[in-house]
């Protein structure tokens, strides 16, 4: 069976005819330290939560962060801060570095001037990295 190609030239924003959601998914043996971040930073409850799960809804993005079974610990198990990151856009980014720093996770390193607009890198408890971006148009 061939997959279709896909047609770009309609507009922009081309959606999947097959896909109807996407999630960014953490596994993380801190579960409660990971999801107590998350919370303290976007200042909202996950739902649903149980004793291996959480999902915290955002604006076009689900973050879920689940414990890996104990034989599935091995596949997990970070060597060192991997290559993804989560990009979070933020109306102010100031804002938000005083909100990381009253939670105990200031960034280390200083705001960066991108051609789109300021950013700062920030980690998570598990060394997960997040982009915190503020466009140009976002002051």
């Amino acid at each position: 069976m061939s997959m279709p190609s896909p047609d770009n030239s309609q507009s922009a924003l081309v959606t999947s005819t097959f896909v109807t959601s996407a999630f960014v998914t953490l596994a993380s043996v801190n579960l409660e330290t990971l999801i107590k971040f998350y919370e303290d930073f976007l200042a909202i409850a996950p739902h649903p939560s149980t004793s291996n799960y959480a999902e915290f809804q955002l604006p076009g993005l689900c973050i879920a962060i689940f414990k890996p079974k104990n034989e599935d610990l091995e596949e997990f198990a970070a060597n060192s801060r991997g290559a993804m990151s989560i990009c979070l856009e933020v109306t102010d980014l100031e804002e938000t570095i005083a909100r990381l720093e009253a939670i105990g996770y200031a960034p280390a390193d200083t705001i960066m001037q991108a051609s789109h607009g300021r950013e700062i890198y920030a980690y998570d408890p598990d060394g997960n990295r997040l982009i915190l971006h503020q466009g140009h148009l976002s002051r």
